[in-house]
């Protein structure tokens, strides 16, 4: 049964989601972000960048985030709630990337993909948004 306020993301090769490609990373420890970043070279996703948010971008809007340079934030924990918003990149390649993911084996995390109303959204807005649409649909 669909769930009302969310589209299903197929496989398309060529449709590319909304906003500039990137990869927008909360709650992950310095180690974590290695972790994650060895995934995306073995994975194809190197050329992608990636953003690691901290307390200091909380109130900061997504889109502002995503504009930072490659490697933004790395190295530093973040105490921020965990998730992932991936921008600009196809449908595949979302697909792929949650895949890689799963193989990890780090904790569970929220995902999102960058929308026009979430890039103009304070990073804790967006944060709290997930886990309040996490627990809605019955997760923990």
């Amino acid at each position: 049964m669909p769930v009302p306020g969310f589209s299903k993301i197929k496989n398309s090769a060529r449709k590319r989601l909304y906003g500039p490609r990137a990869c927008l990373v909360c709650g992950y420890t310095a180690e974590e972000q290695q972790t994650l970043l060895a995934m995306m070279e073995r994975w194809n996703f190197a050329e992608m960048p990636a953003l690691f948010a901290g307390a200091a971008d909380m109130d900061r809007p997504v889109g502002e985030i995503l504009a930072e340079e490659t490697d933004y934030g790395q190295g530093q924990d973040s105490p921020l709630p965990r998730a992932i918003i991936l921008s600009g990149v196809t449908e595949k390649e979302l697909n792929t990337f949650m895949a890689a993911w799963k193989h990890l084996g780090l904790p569970p995390q929220n995902w999102a993909t960058l929308t026009p109303t979430s890039e103009t959204w304070a990073l804790i807005d967006l944060l709290t948004e997930l886990d309040l649409e996490r627990v809605a649909l019955g997760g923990r």
